[in-house]
């Protein structure tokens, strides 16, 4: 028996990159508490908050966020062996964006493979790498020096107001354009 077969195998664990933009990360200290590049082990039964309250995991230097913004939890859909996650709004002032899916006080949704979370000017891209183990998890921040819409080509979006709600209004002429399909 060689010793690869003698060796342990080790569970691989879901991981769940995040990938942050706000445009006075810089000046405000906006980020500080949060550390980038490390990954973070954390249990598969935790609740994990974000927002500017000393109870969230991770709490964000800013008065215009709420004392909970959101939060994440893991699940397991019935017959599947896939952990997933779960995004909650927290904020009773400001909506959630997941994608283009606005979501109220309390509203829920799973979070999709990869994707755009934003309220106010803060802009989330959210990746999720599967792992085996269902004990744990973890999570991996990286700061982006530019916008995450922009750089990813996602839709532009106006900034949802601190206080009130995204308008899926649009002022832009939404007649049909004619395109060459060299142009897509």
């Amino acid at each position: 028996m060689s010793s690869f077969d003698d060796a342990d195998t080790e569970e691989t664990v879901t991981c769940l990159h995040m990938t942050v933009y706000h445009p006075a990360q810089l000046r405000n200290g906006i980020f500080q508490s949060i550390k980038f590049c490390n990954r973070e082990k954390l249990s598969s039964s935790e609740v994990v908050k974000f927002g500017r309250n000393s109870t969230c995991h991770y709490t964000f230097q800013d008065k215009q966020v709420s004392r909970v913004q959101f939060s994440l939890q893991l699940f397991k859909k019935f017959g599947s062996s896939v952990l997933s996650f779960e995004i909650k709004n927290m904020s009773k002032k400001t909506s959630l964006i997941v994608d283009s899916r606005e979501l109220g006080y309390l509203n829920k949704m799973d979070l999709p493979y990869k994707c755009i979370v934003r309220f106010g000017e803060y802009q989330f891209l959210m990746e999720k790498e599967d792992g085996e183990s269902l004990e744990f998890f973890e999570t991996q921040f990286i700061l982006s020096p530019r916008s995450l819409l922009e750089e990813n080509n996602w839709p532009p979006h106006k900034p949802i107001p601190e206080y009130g709600s995204y308008s899926y209004c649009s002022t832009q002429n939404t007649s049909p354009i004619e395109m060459d399909e060299n142009e897509l």
